[in-house]
């Protein structure tokens, strides 16, 4: 699928998501919360995200998950001089903690770890505007989880965090594409996937 598919793509998916009700909005980050209260096992590190907008998730689903790591990683987005994507940095999560970052971001304050930290978790929350069966997850497009992920764990779960109608039979994908092992659903808990 050429680029302009994918932004048309994308555009229907933040269309969607911006149309759900507020109310259904926080029973789906309650779900997810207790998802991973009850399904993901304890890893010593867990790189997560603080969801903005209409992303799926909650803080609370961050305050969950570190009742099951000794530490929980949150991304730092920069980009280069150029305004390209870079690979992201992370922070540790301490709750009630986050500051205010560019792109409406909520980040964790510094200090600050490489982007190579990533290579220290076992389980990746990714966030995404849609996964496939087979793994092929579909991002805003700007590339900061395409340029980080291939510094993983290479055994580490890759988990898209999206909302029940978002995990889709097929996706466009590229060979640089990370794929996704699971996602994860506010009603279907944690899928593993076929990728």
């Amino acid at each position: 699928m050429a680029s302009a598919g994918k932004a048309a793509l994308r555009e229907r998916l933040l269309a969607a998501r911006r149309s759900v009700n507020d109310d259904v909005r926080a029973a789906e980050a309650q779900s997810l919360a207790e998802h991973v209260d009850a399904q993901l096992n304890s890893a010593e590190v867990v790189c997560a995200y603080v969801p903005v907008g209409a992303e799926p998730g909650s803080v609370e689903m961050l305050d969950a998950l570190l009742r099951h790591a000794d530490r929980v990683l949150l991304p730092v987005a920069r980009t280069a001089a150029d305004d390209s994507a870079t690979a992201m940095q992370w922070g540790a999560y301490r709750p009630g903690q986050l500051v205010t970052a560019r792109f409406g971001l909520l980040e964790p304050a510094r200090p600050w770890l490489p982007a190579t930290a990533v290579a220290e978790a076992g389980i990746v929350l990714v966030p995404a505007l849609a996964v496939d069966r087979s793994g092929a997850r579909l991002g805003r497009g700007r590339g900061f989880y395409d340029r980080t992920l291939v510094l993983r764990d290479p055994g580490a779960r890759l988990i898209a965090v999206v909302r029940d109608e978002e995990l889709l039979d097929e996706l466009p994908h590229e060979p640089h594409d990370v794929p996704m092992t699971h996602a994860l659903t506010p009603g279907r808990g944690l899928v593993e996937l076929a990728g």
